[in-house]
């Protein structure tokens, strides 16, 4: 198509960049043919004018679509460029964290410089099996690839891993060879694979190193050759090595180290086994301190080197070895430290006794002088004589090196040689797969002969890739018959030719080192005249005459001229290798040896060729004057000749290339160097690959694929029933020239740009119909939208209208209640001013009258309180006026009688001088004494009755009182006293006063006191008021405290139920990884089991003839031991330990030591089984001739044997007396005892049950002893026989050799007295041991005596309650056990007496069994009712239907319906529910039953479980027997036959689904009936008599349980395998829901169809296969529980695999693929509701799926997106999260790719989620698998036997 068709304005271009190499850019204006200017937009947002070139007029390369972006093969890009291929590299290593991508047949693989999670077991079996082109690019899908194409081609293949240093070649071809390891296996026991890995550490150590670009750096190529057997397994490995780099031995440059083995000997120089080696650190030594960078950062040596010598061992070589190995790596360390001293210009010495040098010496045990005379000498020989002569010191040192470099060469070709020693396989090798690991093309500032050499093996490689990728697209466009023109491609051969041919760059090299005077020099001028201006591809530096230049296939390289000869000689002095051959140490001169000897035999491949390493294979000298031409060829020529030899290899292979590509040269994690991966991919051939495919037809579709994805491009009537001829119709309307297209058979082929272009019409097309959907959408919604306006404006105007009309309504209702208002308004204002007035002028009349009024009466009240003043003060003064005049009488009155009383005194006194006056006034003052006492009296009745009054007045003052009564007194004697008492009554009085004021006083303060009394009051009221409220405040608080602590209590409560519910849940996941891990135990035994049968087979057909003898099994084994012997029909001694500690010990982890040796037993027990037959004819030997030495022998021993002989019968008799008494305890004990005294929990049954436990095992013990009492005897028999009697020779032959050995009458007679005192001893032993049997026998006669008692009075009471109705019975039955119960109580309170905490226990045993009782009670009388109304139902539709068929009958039919005759059956006895068979007929029984049964017959025909019935009901009859060896025998022989069964047709799902089915009953089944208490409840009482009476089957219950799950795995294989070719194709692949999702075009990888083609699996397919398992799991009667755990576990497989396909294929992560899957998911669980199995867990298996598809469709833009896709994809772990959101991949132009930015955000809120890293879930998982009890509600006796199984030969019981 034209140019200016493509090249539209939009279109985007790549353009040249010098820094980021190309830059994208859009198109703005369309492009013109004559332009020479393009306007262009740049990303950055800067507009550019892009120049077109004038000459060649090149327009820009096209960008792809956004679509076809980051696909996982490059070839599927339209636009096949170098831009398009480095921006799809980019894309997928920057944005989606992908490392690996197809271009065509090569696979590119970027280092992240990161660990990352995608090299996993589960990774290696996602892809295991695989197509190609079905998964993401990975280096595994190489490897499976080169596997798959091995074994269905016969052909070898090769995968050449190649890259430049630092890259990943190394690791690349580990992973390959760890797929091998991993996928293949070994064919041996010797584990292979695990030492092919192991060689790994060995080569890095030796061959890789530190430099500039890589820590670990290889610095030599390896070709390693896989060898694997016809069944495809690893059976060895070779390994050939190219062009080490001896010269880093001796130098290193800048920031680089010496190899990894010199640092890790010094790092582990303290080490107790190094002291002899004398190191240190590694900067002691020149060999290793020129770098300058002795260690590497994350890189312990110490530990690197305890890895390396654990690898020698596992590789075989020896301590020893290991040991030398260092000596001499130690010893080279040492040489380079040697100094040179010169004497003058041609000569040095050494200086004496140089440490160094004597180390050396020492440690390579050779002389000191000879080696230090020839590292300074050399030899010369002439034609007639030879003469040493000194050298300088500069060739003295170099002659150091260069011994140095040798000695390391063939240190390295010896440990190689040893390597392949250790990987060789004596088996004949079928195939092999080569991994080559070789450096890539080098080019560096100096590049010297090194770089030659790489460069040159690149060019070939180059060259066979050219060749290679040419043929596949001949083979495919021949496949295809469509007409192809041989495609220009570019061919290296010429610059081959320039290197190898005659007169080339080597040759001329080769010629120039035989030269005696050759130089560098010379050289540089014989390459300029042979090939400048002769040659293209070579040229000459401009300013140099010791360079040349040489046009690679990937670049211009200039090599310098200086040293390519010398390192081409690879000289080293004769007598210097001489002195090393002479050494006392052993090794040392093995590594000279001749390489012939050196080779080791085990080098050499099956296929005859030998094996080539660098250095080739010399010729053997036989003479030794030809010694000095064993270093004749080159080391170009060597390497020329081993590189012939790889091409030859690798064209004889078929091969896969991985291309390895250094994204930066700073090693930082997903950084992307745009300059330096195109460097690389030029280097590589990636852009050759693409230039070559873009060369012819680049895109191929399948027609199938062309219509589906471009079927919008057709119209209707183009659509025809043959897709085929619509492609070519639509094409040929499409694309106009028709060389841009060709039609093959199967397929369409375009041109580069092709599947652009149409991409461009078909979004063209999808465009215009969006617009076109958009404008019907728009034009609808906008239609839409107006039509809503427009009602909603007429809605609106009707409201506005109506809402305007009622406002005018409400306006004049306003307007006319506004007048009234106004009217009414005008009135009240009217009215109330003429209220205010009237009020107004009334208040003036009140307040006027008031005042007047006021006035009046102020006036008469002024009048009358003038009258009422003047009448006071008129009172008052005439009151004066009589005081004055009263006081002044008085005064008068006063003064006139005391002038009266004087002149009285005067008189007196005259009369009392006289002494009569004195008696007369004596007479007269007695009676004025009187009358003062008189007076005293009265006063003193004064002062009491005032004192009272005081007192009554204040108590406080009777002191003073009292003090006035006591004046009183003194007054009362004299007259003083008394006008002195006078005198203090006035003065009392005034105190009275005080006293009164101070009463005053004290009562104001009592007031005062009253009132803060009261304030006080109220205080404390208010206080506690206060405190009250504060009390409540605190109830409130302590209300809220209590619950608080109620809320907390029940949240303790919630979370420690959470807690308990959550550690529920963790022991039951425990319980499940112990029981899966016990399942995987017994997985992995029964396939070492198969093996261990396998190879007993292999052996017997490798035997033909077997050697005569048989197989003894020990008799002394108990009945237990033996019943485990069923492992194998073959079983070895060694096995039965394991399965007897299997059933006890089940829940104990078992030592996966014991399974890895059983690997190892088989071969040793048949080279023991050999050396003990020769043992055996040897010893044989002996006996013969020691017979004639021992013809004498005593004779008196004769009576004594015939007493030993008797006592051991009389031994034997009372043994079987004992064993018939037990087994009569027994059957007494089960037939006759009641069954709640021999219930399980009864005390006595427990009791007696231990008793008879106890007795069998000192039986069984007594048995062992008497059979050991036995062969001794019979052994002393056989030693004491004269040597005639040739009839009692017996296998003890090491007694017999022991007796012969005995030739001292001696020794042998104190031996036969001491073998007497052991028979006396043993039958003392016996005797005591028979007595205490008799104890313990009478004891349990008595005990069975009063069972029978208690037996007898049971069966009375049982015959009473069976005479009462069905209500009493079971009133009578509960009041006779709790009769009982309580005597039992009674007798144990007697017992327990003493014991008051055994009486305790068992009171509290005694109710729980009381309650359990009632429980079961309740059960049955629930039962009861539920059976009674299920009966009247039953009985009521029956007479419905008797009802309905009479009517239907009419009389006519009745009478003339002839009378058929009837059969009576004969009335069957009563049977027991057991059959009966012959011993000889068991093994006819299992193969009728078991080997030879049909399945589908059974199933179809008869009842479910039925062999399981038979078998059980044989058991029975072998138990009722008392048989034990009977019993043993047929479940020994079941479970090898089913085990048979299933090993012969085990890939079968109906016989795996029905011996499951059936195992599973027989395990039922003895439990059903083994008489425990637990599993009897379900039973009726006819199935408890046929419970087992003899025998406790437990143990074996437990194998059976074993071999359930065992089958149970082997279904879970069988449906896996079946399943798994249909879930990638009908859960992912098929569209079942056509058109919604697309097709990607595809590259190269031809990815698996995703259309339904004929032979394709869809989701019916799947329902089909799921409904087909269901019915037949359902034919066979597999209980429900089992069922559900196989439906749960087939979702899983579904589910599991459907993810991990998701997570691995780029093209399934799409949206309509989330679509796909849910609808598919939806499919399955209504499958699961249609067969009721919605509560299985199925459907919780597929939520992982679920939510990876619901992922596929969110929306992933902002962050509340983000939140919800971690709140929703909680069964994702979030590898995988961050895994689907990288793979998401638009199917079309429309959908959005998710940002990083998203997904950062993501991974930053799943960093605190802890979940496993893991990316695949495990699709081999299986689940543990229980075996819930399912009691048969199946009679026993009711089971018929059909004919059609053969039985015949039993019989009915």
């Amino acid at each position: 198509m034209a140019a200016s068709e493509l090249y539209t304005k939009f279109a985007r271009v790549w353009i040249p960049d010098p820094e980021e190499v190309w830059k994208s850019a859009e198109l703005l204006k369309d492009y013109k043919p004559g332009d020479k200017v393009l306007l262009l937009h740049l990303e950055e947002g800067k507009d550019l004018e892009y120049r077109l070139d004038p000459k060649t007029k090149e327009l820009p390369h096209l960008r792809n679509p956004d679509i076809l972006v980051g696909e996982n093969d490059l070839t599927a890009l339209s636009y096949l460029h170098e831009p398009a291929v480095l921006h799809n590299l980019r894309v997928r290593f920057i944005d989606s964290k992908l490392i690996y991508t197809y271009c065509g047949i090569v696979l590119v693989a970027i280092n992240p410089y990161e660990q990352l999670p995608i090299y996993g077991e589960d990774i290696i079996n996602a892809y295991s099996g695989q197509n190609m082109g079905d998964m993401d690019p990975h280096i595994f899908a190489v490897a499976e690839e080169a596997y798959k194409q091995m074994a269905r081609d016969e052909r070898n293949q090769s995968i050449i891993v190649s890259g430049e240093s630092g890259a990943g070649k190394t690791v690349s071809a580990k992973y390959a060879m760890r797929y091998f390891a991993t996928v293949s296996g070994s064919a041996s026991e010797a584990n292979v694979e695990e030492k092919v890995l192991a060689s790994n550490p060995i080569m890095e150590s030796i061959g890789n190193a530190k430099t500039t670009r890589n820590d670990n750096s290889s610095r030599f190529g390896k070709y390693i050759e896989i060898g694997f057997d016809k069944r495809y397994r690893i059976i060895g490995a070779n390994m050939r090595t190219y062009l080490l780099e001896k010269s880093r031995v001796v130098f290193q440059a800048e920031e680089e180290r010496n190899y990894h083995i010199f640092y890790q000997l010094c790092a582990s120089a303290k080490l107790p086994e190094f002291k002899m080696l004398r190191l240190g650190n590694a900067n002691n030594f020149h060999y290793t301190k020129q770098g300058g960078s002795p260690v590497i950062e994350g890189v312990d040596d110490t530990k690197e080197m305890a890895h390396t010598r654990q690898a020698c061992t596992l590789l075989g070589i020896s301590e020893s070895y290991q040991m030398g190995i260092f000596r001499i790596l130690a010893g080279i360390l040492h040489l380079g430290n040697v100094a040179f001293t010169s004497r003058d210009s041609d000569s040095c010495t050494i200086p004496p006794k140089h440490e160094p040098l004597s180390i050396f010496s020492d440690l390579m045990g050779v002389d000191y002088e000879e080696m230090c005379h020839w590292l300074c000498h050399r030899k010369l020989a002439t034609a007639t004589e030879t003469y040493i002569k000194p050298i300088s010191k500069l060739q003295a040192t170099n002659a150091r090196d260069a011994l140095a470099k040798h000695i390391y060469a063939k240190l390295f070709s010896w440990i190689v040689d040893h390597v392949n020693q250790a990987l060789h396989s004596a088996v004949k090798q079928h195939s092999f797969i080569g991994v080559l690991d070789i450096y890539g093309f080098e080019t560096f500032e100096i590049n010297s002969f090194e770089q030659f050499c790489i460069n040159y093996a690149n060019e070939k490689l180059q060259q066979q890739f050219n060749m290679h990728v040419f043929k596949l697209e001949q083979e495919e466009y021949m496949k295809e018959q469509i007409p192809w023109t041989l495609i220009d491609f570019y061919d290296n051969q010429p610059c081959i030719n320039l290197i190898e041919s005659k007169l080339g760059i080597l040759d001329l090299l080769d010629e120039e080192c035989k030269m005696p005077k050759g130089t560098d020099d010379t050289w540089a001028q014989k390459l300029y005249n042979t090939h400048l201006n002769k040659c293209a591809l070579f040229e000459k530096p401009r300013l140099s005459n010791k360079a040349f230049i040489i046009q690679h296939f990937a670049d211009k390289v200039e090599y310098q001229c200086e040293g390519f000869l010398e390192k081409n000689k690879d000289t080293v002095f004769e007598e210097q290798i001489k002195v090393l051959k002479s050494s006392k140490f052993k090794m040392l001169p093995e590594l000279f040896q001749d390489d012939e000897k050196a080779i080791s035999p085990t080098s050499a491949t099956s296929s005859g060729r030998t094996p080539l390493t660098r250095t080739p294979a010399k010729p053997t000298k036989g003479r030794p004057g030809q010694t000095a031409k064993e270093h004749k060829k080159t080391v170009g020529h060597q390497f020329r000749n081993s590189l012939h030899l790889l091409m030859e290899t690798l064209n004889a292979t078929t091969p896969h290339y991985v291309r390895c590509i250094k994204p930066n040269d700073f090693k930082f994690p997903f950084t992307f160097d745009e300059k330096r991966a195109v460097q690389q991919l030029r280097a590589c051939g990636v852009l050759e690959t693409i230039r070559i495919s873009a060369a012819g037809f680049p895109s191929r579709w399948t027609y199938q694929e062309f219509f589906s994805r471009y079927r919008v491009l057709m119209k209707q009537k183009d659509v025809l029933s043959d897709r085929k001829q619509t492609c070519k119709n639509v094409l040929e309307k499409l694309i106009l020239d028709k060389d841009k297209y060709q039609f093959g058979k199967t397929k369409i082929f375009f041109r580069a740009g092709q599947v652009a272009y149409l991409e461009k019409l078909r979004a063209d097309k999808l465009r215009a119909a969006c617009i076109r959907i958009q404008k019907t959408i728009r034009g609808w919604l906008l239609r839409k939208k107006y039509l809503r306006m427009r009602k909603a404006a007429i809605t609106v105007q009707r409201h506005v209208r109506g809402y305007q009309a009622r406002c005018y309504a409400k306006f004049l209702r306003r307007t006319k209640a506004a007048t009234i208002i106004q009217k009414y308004w005008r009135m009240y204002i009217i009215r109330r001013r003429y209220k205010i007035r009237r009020s107004a002028t009334i208040v003036l009349q009140s307040y006027l009258r008031g005042y007047l009024a006021r006035n009046r009466y102020r006036k008469m009240l002024r009048e009358h309180k003038a009258v009422i003043i003047q009448k006071w003060v008129r009172g008052w003064l005439a009151r004066r006026h009589y005081r004055r005049s009263t006081q002044a009488i008085i005064y008068l009155q006063c003064c006139f009688r005391r002038m009266m009383a004087k002149r009285e005194l005067k008189k007196l006194k005259i009369e009392a001088r006289s002494v009569e006056r004195y008696k007369k006034l004596h007479i007269g003052m007695e009676n004025k004494i009187m009358q003062l006492q008189r007076k005293v009296d009265e006063q003193n009745k004064d002062y009491k009755c005032l004192m009272e009054k005081l007192t009554n007045l204040e108590g406080i003052y009777t002191s003073e009182t009292e003090k006035l009564r006591s004046d009183l007194e003194r007054l009362q004697l004299s007259e003083e006293e008394a006008k002195i008492a006078t005198g203090r009554v006035l003065s009392l009085q005034e105190e009275i006063a005080k006293l009164r004021k101070d009463l005053e006083q004290t009562q104001s303060e009592k007031k005062s006191i009253e009132e803060r009394a009261d304030r006080y009051k109220q205080e404390t009221e208010q206080l506690v008021s206060s405190l009250k409220e504060e009390n409540t405040l605190l109830k409130q608080e302590k209300e809220a405290l209590n619950h608080l602590i109620v809320e907390q209590a029940k949240e303790m409560t919630e979370t420690m139920e959470k807690k308990l519910v959550e550690e529920t849940k963790q022991l039951e996941l425990d319980l499940n990884d112990e029981r899966l891990r016990y399942q995987n135990l017994l997985n992995e035994f029964s396939r070492l089991e198969e093996r261990y049968d396998d190879l007993k087979e292999e052996m017997t057909l490798m035997v033909n003839v077997p050697k005569p003898g048989h197989k003894r099994t020990d008799s002394t084994h108990s009945s237990n031991e033996s019943e485990y012997t069923f492992s194998s029909e073959i079983a070895e001694s060694e096995d039965l330990p394991l399965r007897t500690e299997e059933p006890s010990e089940k829940k104990v982890p078992l030592d996966m030591s014991l399974f890895l040796k059983l690997q190892k037993r088989v071969t040793e027990l048949e080279q023991e089984k050999q050396v003990m037959q020769d043992e055996l004819d040897r010893k044989e030997e002996q006996v013969l001739r020691s017979k004639a030495k021992e013809e004498e022998r005593p004779q008196i021993r004769g009576a004594e044997l015939e007493y030993e002989s008797l006592k051991r019968q009389e031994l034997e008799s009372e043994n079987k007396k004992l064993k018939n008494e037990l087994n009569e305890l027994r059957k007494a004990l089960s037939e006759k005892s009641a069954p709640e005294v021999t219930a399980p929990g009864a005390p006595a049954y427990r009791v007696l049950m231990e008793q008879l436990t106890s007795v069998s095992e000192e039986l069984d013990v007594r048995k062992e002893e008497v059979l050991i009492l036995r062969s001794q005897l019979v052994s002393q028999k056989e030693a004491i026989q004269p040597k005639d009697d040739k009839n009692t020779m017996t296998d003890s032959t090491i007694l017999l050799e022991d007796v012969q050995k005995m030739k001292d009458k001696g020794e042998i007679a104190q031996a036969y007295i001491g073998l007497k005192e052991t028979n006396r001893l043993l039958e003392s032993q016996l005797q005591s041991q028979k007595r205490s049997h008799e104890n313990e026998a009478e004891a349990l006669r008595g005990e069975i005596q009063s069972l029978k008692e208690e037996n007898n009075r049971q069966q009375q009471l049982l015959a009473q309650n069976l005479q009462l109705p069905p209500e009493a019975r079971i009133e009578a039955s509960l009041q006779h056990e709790i009769t009982r119960l309580t005597n039992e109580n009674l007798y144990f309170e007697e017992l327990y007496a003493d014991d008051p905490k055994k009486y305790q226990s068992y009171r509290i045993s005694l109710y729980k069994r009381m309650i359990d009782l009632m429980e079961q009670l309740e059960k049955q009388d629930k039962t009861v009712r539920k059976l009674k109304k299920q009966l009247k139902v039953f009985a009521k539709k029956i007479g419905e239907l008797e009802v309905g068929q009479m009517e239907n009958i009419s009389p006519g039919q009745i009478i003339d319906e002839p009378i058929r005759p009837v059969n009576i059956p004969r009335k069957e006895k009563d049977f027991q529910g057991m059959l009966e068979y012959k011993k000889e007929d068991e093994q006819k029984l299992v193969k009728n039953l078991i080997l030879e049964l049909k399945p589908r017959g059974v199933a179809v025909n008869l009842i479910p479980g039925l062999p399981a019935y038979i078998l059980f009901m044989c058991v029975r009859h072998a138990d009722y027997l008392n048989d034990d060896q009977k019993v043993r025998s047929l479940l020994t022989s079941t479970i090898n036959s089913i085990k048979k069964v299933l090993k012969k047709r085990g890939d079968d799902f109906e016989t795996v689904s029905f011996w499951l089915s059936n195992t599973c009953r027989f395990l039922h089944c003895l439990k059903q009936y083994s008489g425990e208490e637990g599993f009897m409840k379900h039973n009726t009482s006819r199935q408890n008599e046929h419970c087992l009476t003899n025998f406790d089957l437990a143990e074996y219950r437990q194998v059976l349980s074993d071999l359930a799950i065992q089958i149970y795995q082997q279904l879970v294989r069988v449906l896996e395998n079946i399943l798994q070719p249909m879930i990638v194709s009908g859960m992912l692949e098929h569209e079942t829901i056509q058109g919604v999702s697309g097709v990607k075009p595809t590259g190269l990888r031809k990815r698996t169809s995703s259309i339904a083609d004929e032979g394709t699996y869809t989701l019916d397919s799947i329902l089909r296969q799921l409904n087909s398992f269901h019915s037949v799991l359902c034919q066979h009667g597999m209980d429900p529980e089992l069922i559900k755990q196989v439906v749960k576990q087939m979702f899983y497989i579904v589910g599991a695999v459907t993810l991990n396909n998701l997570l691995l294929r780029k093209d399934m992560c799409s949206w309509s693929k989330g679509m796909q899957i849910r609808y598919n998911v939806s499919q399955l669980e209504e499958w699961l509701r249609d067969k009721n199995l919605m509560n299985s867990g199925a459907k919780e298996t597929l939520e992982p799926l679920i939510q990876a598809a619901q992922l596929l469709q969110v929306k992933k833009k902002t962050d509340d997106d983000a939140e919800a896709i971690c709140s929703m994809c909680s069964a994702l772990t979030t590898a995988q999260i961050v895994k689907v959101l990288n793979l998401y991949t638009p199917v079309n132009e429309f959908e959005e790719r998710v940002s990083v930015s998203f997904i950062r955000t993501i991974q930053m809120r799943l960093r605190d989620r802890k979940d496993s890293p893991q990316l695949l879930m495990d699709a081999k998982h299986i689940f543990p698998v229980t075996f819930p009890f399912n009691p048969s509600s199946l009679a026993l006796e009711t089971i018929q036997i059909p004919a059609s199984l053969g039985l015949g030969f039993i019989s009915r019981v």
